[in-house]
């Protein structure tokens, strides 16, 4: 292994064990796409359960999961709040991992 510092390592564990679940994983494809296509203002916990089987309080479990590891903001929008990924986490993660498996 490369001389990767611990705290490098235990970021990529961090970012890495908040994708470690199916529901997150998808939360996220959801936030990029919504990204991609200009439509972040869509981006609020209802709009994200009509896009999962889920109920809406395990939704907010797993956004809360991903916002404190960094994945994803949380902007206040009145009463509501709008969740969109973090700017460049996508990149700056494939980054992280790169400098592990070099």
């Amino acid at each position: 292994m490369n001389n990767i510092d611990k705290k490098t390592l235990e970021e990529i564990a961090e970012l890495s064990n908040a994708l470690s679940h199916p529901h997150r994983l998808r939360i996220v494809k959801i936030l990029a796409e919504l990204a991609a296509d200009g439509s972040c203002s869509q981006c609020m916990v209802g709009n994200i359960v009509d896009k999962l089987p889920i109920a809406q309080s395990t939704v907010s479990q797993h956004l809360k999961i991903l916002k404190d590891s960094g994945w994803i903001v949380g902007k206040i929008d009145g009463p509501k709040v709008c969740y969109c990924l973090k700017e460049n986490i996508l990149e700056y993660y494939k980054t992280k991992l790169d400098q592990l498996i070099e």
